[in-house]
């Protein structure tokens, strides 16, 4: 005679073991969507980003980078971070770069790094340095700079400039808007050499403009292999400013990073 306790008891943790089986199999949250902008930019530049996200179900987060040091604007990221519970995909426009790189440290939740235009430095390394490793970059010639009560100085790029400069795609009214409404970066940051570089550990995926006169193509190519990139897009014509002349492509590679197991 079977000891009904037994396989009463039996029968119920097969069923809380097939349950726990089914969750594990289950679909597995979205990742939110951290996007940091940079320099001679804001948090609406991600706009169109964003509006193609959300359309996906995903929650997106534009930080408002503070652009005045690499350590302490990823450490202002990187809280942003932390209050999220689930998986992030970390997105950096630019100098934006660095501060997403920085920031993925010590943030065991950070699955994918995505590089928009942005800088991916090597410890050491400052975004000064690479613009200058390859020819192209027209920026030096376009920035005026204003000094600070510390001594330092911010750099703006003149606003006459600012299409031809950074956003030569984008229509010519929103252009004006965002020469009109650009953040200025403080120089010091842009010289501040990087520290631990996340994408040695964590998955990368880069998306640039062939026409990008900011950051020469070049150096974007070199970045892209020397991080063994998981997905390089380059899109023929795009300028600096591709997540305003391109938020599909963008949103596409950012949704690729975030469904990639």
């Amino acid at each position: 005679m079977p000891n009904i306790t037994g396989v009463l008891a039996l029968t119920a943790a097969l069923a809380v073991s097939g349950s726990a089986m089914a969750q594990a199999a289950g679909p597995q949250p979205k990742a939110t969507i951290v996007l940091v902008h940079g320099a001679f930019a804001e948090s609406s530049s991600w706009d169109a980003v964003i509006t193609k996200l959300s359309a996906d179900g995903y929650v997106a987060i534009a930080a408002a980078n503070p652009l005045r040091s690499v350590a302490g604007d990823a450490a202002a990221v990187s809280a942003i971070v932390r209050s999220v519970s689930g998986p992030v995909v970390l997105v950096g426009h630019s100098y934006g770069g660095p501060v997403i790189t920085e920031a993925a440290n010590g943030n065991a939740n950070v699955k994918a790094l995505v590089y928009v235009a942005g800088f991916a430095p090597d410890t050491g390394e400052s975004a000064f340095t690479l613009s200058g490793m390859f020819p192209g970059s027209t920026l030096g010639s376009a920035i005026v700079p204003v000094a600070l009560p510390d001594g330092g100085q911010d750099l703006f790029i003149q606003p006459d400039k600012f299409r031809a400069q950074f956003a030569a795609d984008v229509p010519e009214e929103q252009a004006l808007l965002m020469a009109a409404t650009q953040r200025p970066v403080a120089q010091a940051a842009l010289a501040e050499a990087a520290g631990v570089a996340a994408w040695k550990s964590v998955p990368s995926y880069m998306i640039y403009g062939s026409d990008d006169r900011n950051i020469p193509p070049a150096v974007m190519s070199f970045m892209a292999k020397r991080a063994h990139a998981v997905k390089t897009v380059v899109i023929e014509g795009a300028s600096h400013a591709v997540m305003v002349s391109h938020p599909g492509e963008v949103a596409s590679l950012i949704e690729d990073a975030a469904s990639a197991q």
